[in-house]
């Protein structure tokens, strides 16, 4: 009889599969804003800290700061990188 764990996919490998093809999307939209027919993948929003916040404690500062940029590629990324991990 098999054990129960060994079923499951592990959910680490969807989290570093979905993130992988956020970042491959995203910088392909980056890149494909200059070619005219490709600039819709480029398309997006970025949401945010716009100025990152300071917390000077007198004896080490610390910096918080987060942009998210999402454009139409990132999201065709995800979806592949979704695709693939039902295949996997």
């Amino acid at each position: 009889m098999a054990a129960v764990g060994n079923s499951r996919k592990n959910n680490w490998i969807l989290v570093i599969i979905l993130l992988c093809g956020i970042v491959l999307g995203g910088y392909l939209g980056t890149l494909a804003s200059h070619v005219g027919a490709l600039s819709w993948l480029a398309y997006g929003q970025t949401f945010g800290l716009t100025s990152p916040m300071v917390l000077d404690l007198g004896i080490f500062v610390l910096t918080f700061g987060l942009t998210i940029t999402i454009n139409i590629a990132s999201i065709i990324g995800l979806i592949i990188g979704i695709i693939v991990y039902h295949f996997i």
